[in-house]
């Protein structure tokens, strides 16, 4: 039976690496962004663009478009987010609110919210992407790391908080993900083990699947190349 799945940050890279592979598995497949569209179709899916993960009614709306067109949601996938380099002497701390905002709060909103779809589905799955450098932070990555730590806490508290519910709740650890932003960003950097964003959805697509059904509060690296 198609599930109902969910994927933040649908329209970006790895979002969309996400997304093609659950519906290549034969599943119902909703993509939301803060982008007004995405720059690649995915044939099938449901593509709700222009929305603030952080503002509470507009998740709530899309939510229910979702679970009406649907039939529920199954799984929710939080990929959205963004990064920040700079240090604390010559950077802002609006940057750190920003990114609090950006990776933090855009899933705590939307995961508190699908929480009692999740809750009456079969097997209700989260799978949050948090951050390989946030287990050590380097010089620069303060504001990042930070929230993606805070990613990872949310991750434990939130499967504890549903221990004895059907829900699992589990998070990737990656380390740099190979994307044209981030060749572009590090273009003398040796790529050969950069995760290929394929490699994380396979993750993703298990820790969401009945086989894991054992496996929550987990935070699980992805490191190797894929």
């Amino acid at each position: 039976m198609a599930r109902s799945i969910i994927v933040t940050g649908g329209f970006g890279v790895l979002g969309r690496a996400v997304a093609e592979a659950f519906a290549r598995a034969g599943d119902k497949v909703a993509r939301i962004d803060f982008a007004a569209g995405p720059a690649v179709p995915l044939d099938g899916a449901l593509d709700i663009g222009g929305i603030d993960l952080t503002d509470a009614p507009k998740v709530a709306a899309a939510l229910d478009h979702i679970s009406q067109a649907h039939g529920g949601i199954d799984v929710l996938v939080n990929v959205a987010g963004g990064f920040i380099w700079e240090t604390l002497e010559d950077g802002s701390l609006d940057s750190w609110a920003k990114m609090q905002a950006m990776n933090l709060m855009t899933n705590a909103t939307i995961t508190k919210l699908a929480l009692p779809a999740l809750k009456a589905a079969s097997e209700g799955r989260v799978v949050n992407i948090g951050a390989g450098a946030a287990i050590k932070a380097g010089m620069g990555m303060g504001a990042y790391t930070a929230s993606k730590a805070g990613v990872h806490r949310l991750t434990e508290a939130l499967a504890e908080e549903l221990a004895g519910t059907g829900v699992t709740v589990n998070a990737v650890l990656p380390s740099i993900i190979d994307t044209p932003t981030n060749r572009k960003d590090m273009p003398d950097a040796d790529i050969s083990q950069w995760v290929q964003p394929q490699a994380i959805a396979d993750v993703i697509l298990f820790l969401a699947s009945s086989a894991a059904r054992g496996v929550t509060g987990a935070l699980i690296p992805v490191t190797r190349g894929g």
